[in-house]
């Protein structure tokens, strides 16, 4: 186990302060830890230090007192026991390579980010073993920042291959409306969160198209068995998919007009181009990215993902939504669990 300091002297960084990086270190600042949120735009990060209130991603939120800010990169990850990541998927790798020497060695890596990086099709996790020895765990599940900012409550899963790590991060996490399980299954937690970002893509361009209530059941309930099969040939527990960060996040992110990747499906669904309904949305579409990295890695690992690849030919512009239906629908007749 790392050598940390007692509980209540436990510093915190979080590094990104987006909705959900922000949402989660006020979390911790209310369990009475020290926490510092890191943020590249100066005038953003000096905005919320003034006012206590991150106006571009959760207007209306009053955050705790004692959490810190700062856009200095070193002094975020310098002498810290735990580093929350919550930066685009596809930023993590390349933020680590410039600033992993300044991460001290015994602090715990967090990532919150759900995604797979395109150009290596590595999940967040196998990124951070080519940079960091460090203990790592990913937190995952079904979790919109403004609910949890707001204390409604949430619960969601803290994965790794260390117990105490993961223990350690559920214990600065857990409070009254936030939960947090315990899991050794990290591939599994990451690919759950990672592709329902893209099958969310898939029913919001369903919702657009006014297909209704079953088509959409009938996208997350198979989507749900191709992100199954994915992991299951990557090693990950087929039970997992079956826990929060699998069908727990896929409902909320299918379903909720707080999910980015469905609204950019809506949009998509409603006649829009992808890049068009991307840039309306305005910040990280993680499914827009994943959906590649996710083809790809179906193809490498000769795992049948239909509707992965369907929603990949729309985005990529090679196929409009209606036929991407009409092929889906036609496929050779098959048993349910094969």
């Amino acid at each position: 186990m790392p050598k940390l300091k007692t509980d209540e002297k436990r510093v915190v960084s979080v590094i990104g302060n987006g909705s959900f990086g922000t949402a989660i270190a006020n979390v911790i600042a209310h369990n009475g830890y020290r926490v510092t949120v890191y943020g590249r735009n100066k005038e953003d990060v000096n905005k919320t230090r003034e006012s206590r209130v991150n106006e571009k991603y959760l207007p209306g939120a009053i955050l705790h007192e004692k959490l810190r800010f700062t856009s200095n990169v070193r002094t975020a990850v310098g002498k810290r026991d735990i580093i929350i990541f919550a930066i685009p998927a596809q930023q993590f790798g390349s933020f680590l390579e410039k600033n992993a020497k300044y991460i001290d060695k015994n602090a715990i890596i967090v990532n919150l980010a759900k995604g797979i990086e395109n150009k290596s099709l590595k999940t967040m996790s196998q990124i951070a073993k080519k940079s960091l020895k460090n203990k790592y765990v990913a937190v995952s599940g079904p979790s919109h920042a403004e609910e949890i900012v707001r204390n409604y409550p949430t619960t969601v899963v803290a994965a790794s291959s260390d117990e105490v790590a993961a223990k350690e991060i559920q214990n600065i996490l857990m409070s009254k409306t936030f939960r947090v399980y315990t899991s050794n299954d990290i591939i599994g937690v990451e690919l759950g969160g990672a592709l329902k970002n893209v099958i969310a893509l898939g029913t919001g361009i369903a919702d657009g198209m006014n297909f209704g209530d079953n088509s959409k059941a009938a996208l997350m309930t198979r989507g749900i068995h191709e992100i199954s099969r994915l992991g299951e040939s990557m090693g990950a527990k087929s039970e997992t998919f079956a826990g929060l960060s699998g069908i727990g996040d896929l409902m909320v992110t299918c379903s909720s007009d707080l999910s980015r990747n469905r609204r950019c499906g809506l949009l998509i669904g409603g006649g829009m181009t992808p890049e068009e309904a991307v840039a309306e949305i305005k910040t990280t579409v993680e499914g827009f990215y994943t959906v590649e990295a996710a083809s790809k890695l179906a193809k490498k690992l000769k795992v049948d993902m239909p509707i992965t690849n369907a929603i990949k030919a729309v985005i990529d512009g090679k196929l409009n939504p209606r036929d991407a239906v009409e092929m889906l629908m036609n496929r050779d007749r098959k048993q349910e669990n094969k």
